[in-house]
């Protein structure tokens, strides 16, 4: 064992930067001629520098618009630089390399400087610009003094000779050194530093004021232009209208337009072409007289027009850009296809819509709005004619920022519209704004609308008033429940035409929010002082005037009511004459938490909620059911969450609600529920009804797929009813009898909890993917089918389980067996291979388990493997060192005292548990642990 330990603590990896240079690229053709992605790469030793001059360096260039690559990751010493990083070397137009006294301690670092300083000797585009941090450049030059002692650690490696090389050449070059510099200050240094940097960087042919917060979009586009600098390319650039595509544009077409033989800026191609006295054939002379300079080229019509572009542009490299496209014939009409072109064109696009890109095979590159860091110097340009506000205007400036939400349209009119106006006009312009937006701004927002089909219409206009700030999947039911079949394209359409956007996680529905004061314009506008005249309420004063003085109309479709101080017999008497409601949402609690008085009675004959609702949401609903007259054979969702509802219809009358798929009394009163009366609902959510003991299937539901039925007080539940459920939770402590479908074919996830059940049976659910039991103490066995082949997640918590055979999931990935403390067994089959997906095996708190499979060294893809508090087990399998991903070991707690000589095999390991181990064998100060000494790294 001793030996073991010994070459643990002896061995270390060196990186030979040949390693570096086989993971870059394999493309050794020259940057001549190249547009940077980044403008500076900084070099840096993070513990030295990272939050003290580096950081400030850092902020000083992101400040100037100055594209700045720091790699904020702190990587351990002797790991290979990654991929990212080299290509970020090689995307970057200088390299400034901050030398500091524990530089040349990081082989991290000194890979880095030898792949900067091969740039260097291949290009003359990329620049290096050393900085020396309270060290001579001798010393760096020479590896002497503090700098040589943390260069002295490598001398044995082998790349020693080329980290010297590098280091030699890098000090040769012209810097700044801080302490001959500005006597040593720092700020002061920076500055200068940042200076000289900014002199060296391109300049930009736009107005400066137009591109602030530009810099960074204007480097993605050349980036994407010079991916394959010989071809002939084609981007799109789209984005919602006033988004700044066009601005854009500009900026890169002329910052590059003298490296072509030609080049033409064709703007407005929208309007233009829908023009009887210009149109296409007008937009392909101007293309052609732009690109040869000459007035005199004409064209008789768009089929000749597309003959000429081709026969006069195929042989010549040429930088066309066609702003503002919507329609794919007028692409067809001025960049056909690639055929058109010389090798090395660039064609770009402007367009609002994506799949126009996408149809003329054309990736669209999104141009993201702007932060309110880079807004607020744009809006601040165009108002005080600085990029900073004027003392007095700082609150006001950011309330104009954050109600723009990064839309540099609305930005630049807004500052332009405040130029010179006082603090109180200011207020007023503020104030009137949140009820009718500027007319610059709603007239260019609008276009896209204009262009829609009417389907798409109402579903913009549903979207931009229901307030819908959720997933894709609630936005979809809402909107299907409501009658829009096609919700799906609907949104697809939507998103094409930059309307809505999908965040990063693609899940849920974005909307601007000048798009949505765009949409409630729309609303407004044909009767903008006659608010019970519109098809959409929102505004909380409007709807209780409205519902107070029973003034609502057939006109009146979509309600989104959050209350104030309306009493419930109000806003029901007043729904009465809203005949064709189709949405309506409640939010009925009012400020002291309370929610309004249910006492109020239903008079058995009138007509309180209209009959004509599809989608019906009040949260806090204060009465105990629904009123009798209301007959809901419209009704597609209805969701009450956390109200006083105890059963669905009052005095418990039993309505077949046919139509009904949505089902939702989250955190309600209710008591009893006979989904007989729903037969063809899809999802039923009782989470949280405490009171809820009795769930009756007196017909088969056989559309249910999603049931939430936990934290209720079901103690027996008989599920055979719901043959076709995807997505089941129960979490019911109170759980003894379970009945389930003899054969489950479409379930998908399992989530059990806290039941007292002795037996689960799954065999008939051969298609399961997720399994999750916890807190089932009187667990004791499981069943399931003999081949669940989809099934990638287990995870038993408690459970009195005393086996577990994995040879029943061959493609799991995770397994979670904690504190199942009579598990004795965990049964492998020989063949292992079949578990090649397992990444996970978590067996912590399984007390009297004492033995491991030796096969379980064939689980190629385990990372994490826990045993901690596995007090019996003693011996790890001897070949543990197969586990070539492994990267956690949990030993804590166990009585092993022996390691596998083969795990020293292994890289970047954390083994936890292991000091004490190794305290055991005499070894207490060779070893480096984290910071609570409970882990330590094997790292060979």
């Amino acid at each position: 064992m001793e030996d073991q330990i010994s070459i643990l603590m002896k061995i270390h990896l060196i990186i030979d930067p040949s390693t570096i240079q086989s993971m870059a690229s394999s493309s050794t053709s020259s940057v001549q001629n190249r547009i940077f992605k980044y403008d500076v790469f900084l070099s840096f030793r993070g513990e030295d520098t990272r939050r003290t001059f580096v950081g400030h360096l850092y902020d000083a260039l992101t400040r100037e618009g100055i594209v700045t690559y720091k790699d904020d990751v702190d990587l351990d010493q002797g790991k290979i630089i990654s991929t990212e990083l080299i290509q970020a070397i090689e995307d970057s137009r200088f390299h400034v390399i901050v030398f500091s006294k524990d530089y040349a301690s990081s082989s991290w670092c000194l890979q880095e400087l030898t792949k900067i300083m091969e740039c260097q000797n291949r290009t003359t585009e990329q620049t290096v610009y050393p900085i020396f941090y309270h060290v001579e450049p001798t010393e760096v030059r020479n590896q002497i003094g503090e700098f040589g002692k943390a260069f002295a650690k490598h001398e044995k490696a082998k790349a020693a000779q080329k980290w010297r090389d590098a280091l030699v050449q890098a000090a040769s070059f012209s810097g700044w050194d801080l302490e001959t510099i500005a006597n040593g200050e720092e700020v002061e240094f920076i500055k200068i530093v940042v200076n000289k940097i900014s002199l060296k960087i391109p300049s930009i042919g736009a107005a400066k004021d137009n591109l602030i917060g530009m810099r960074t979009r204007i480097n993605g586009v050349l980036s994407s232009i010079n991916v394959v600098p010989d071809e002939i390319c084609m981007i799109g650039i789209w984005g919602m209208g006033g988004g700044g595509k066009t601005t854009l544009a500009r900026a890169v077409f002329d910052q590059i337009c003298t490296e072509f033989e030609g080049s033409s800026f064709v703007e407005n191609v929208r309007e233009r072409s829908d023009s009887r006295l210009l149109g296409l054939k007008s937009l392909q002379q101007q293309l052609l007289r732009d690109v040869f300079k000459k007035q005199d080229i004409f064209v008789n019509g768009v089929l000749e027009g597309k003959k000429e572009i081709k026969r006069k542009l195929c042989c010549r490299k040429v930088l066309i850009v066609l702003d503002d496209v919507d329609n794919i014939k007028q692409l067809k009409a001025l960049a056909g296809d690639r055929t058109w072109f010389k090798k090395g064109s660039v064609i770009i696009i402007t367009t609002r819509d994506e799949q126009v890109l996408r149809s003329h095979d054309v990736e669209p590159i999104q141009v993201n709005l702007l932060s309110n860091e880079e807004a607020l110097p744009l809006f601040c340009m165009n108002a005080f004619g600085t990029e900073v506000p004027v003392q007095g205007y700082e609150e006001l400036s950011q309330e104009v920022v954050s109600y723009a939400a990064g839309l540099p349209l609305t930005i630049t009119v807004l500052g332009s519209h405040l130029r010179g106006r006082s603090i109180c006009g200011w207020k007023g312009v503020l104030k009137s704004l949140k009820r009718m937006p500027k007319k610059e701004v709603v007239e260019i927002l609008e276009l896209s609308y204009t262009s829609l089909e009417d389907e798409i219409k109402e579903i913009f206009l549903d979207l931009a008033c229901m307030s819908l700030n959720c997933s894709i999947d609630d936005v979809v039911i809402v909107l299907e429940s409501c009658g829009h079949f096609e919700a799906r394209c609907g949104l697809d359409v939507l998103k094409e035409k930059s309307l809505i956007t999908i965040s990063n996680d693609g899940k849920k529905v974005v909307m601007h929010d000048q798009i949505v004061e765009m949409g409630k314009n729309i609303i407004r506008r044909p009767h903008h002082k006659e608010p019970h005249k519109h098809s959409h309420l929102w505004e909380t004063e409007e709807i209780e005037h409205i519902l107070a003085n029973e003034l609502g109309t057939k006109a009146t479709e979509c309600i989104c009511y959050f209350a104030l101080d309306l009493s419930s017999e109000l806003f029901m008497k007043g729904l009465r004459k809203m005949k064709k409601l189709r949405y309506l949402f409640a939010y009925t609690k009012s400020h002291d938490g309370y929610c309004f008085s249910g006492n109020w009675e239903f008079d058995e004959v009138t007509e309180y909620i209209p009959n004509s609702l599809q989608y019906l949401m009040w949260i806090y609903y204060p009465f105990s059911s629904l009123p009798k007259t209301f007959q809901a054979n419209n009704l597609v969702t209805l969701s009450m969450p956390e109200s006083e509802i105890v059963q669905l219809w009052e005095g418990g009358e039993k309505k077949i609600l046919k139509k009904l798929k949505n089902l939702d009394f989250q955190n309600s009163k209710l008591k009893t529920l006979d989904l007989g009366m729903t037969p063809n609902l899809v999802g039923l959510n009782v989470e949280g009804c405490h009171d809820l003991v009795e769930l009756l299937f007196s017909l088969q539901c056989l559309e249910l797929r999603y049931i939430d039925l936990s934290h209720t007080k079901l103690r027996t539940l008989d599920l055979r009813g719901a043959p076709n459920l995807e997505s089941l939770d129960i979490l019911c402590d109170d759980l003894t009898e379970l009945h389930i479908p003899a054969k489950w074919p479409k379930l998908k996830s399992f989530n059990l909890g806290g039941s007292k059940l002795t037996t689960l049976d799954l065999q008939g659910a051969q298609n399961l993917e997720e399994l999750d039991v916890r807190r089932c103490y009187n667990l004791e066995e499981l069943h399931m089918h003999s081949n669940c082949l989809k099934l990638e997640s287990i995870e038993i918590t408690g459970a009195k389980l005393r086996t577990f055979n994995l040879a029943l999931t061959p493609n799991l990935k995770r397994l979670r067996l904690t504190e199942c403390s009579h598990l004795v067994e965990l049964q492998a089959p020989e063949d292992l291979g079949l578990l090649e997906c397992l990444e996970e095996l978590i067996l912590s708190g399984c007390i009297v388990l004492r033995d491991i499979p030796n096969n379980i060294c064939k689980m190629k893809r385990l990372e994490w493997f826990y045993l901690g508090d596995c007090v019996a087990v003693e011996i790890l399998p001897e070949e543990l060192g197969r586990l070539e991903c492994l990267r956690v070991l949990n030993i804590e707690g166990t009585n092993i005292r022996h390691l596998p000589q083969s795990i020293f095999m292994l890289k970047g390991l954390c083994i936890v548990g292991f000091r004490r181990l190794l305290e055991s064998f005499g070894f207490t100060s060779e070893i480096q642990t984290s910071e609570d000494e409970t882990f330590c790294y094997v790292d060979l």
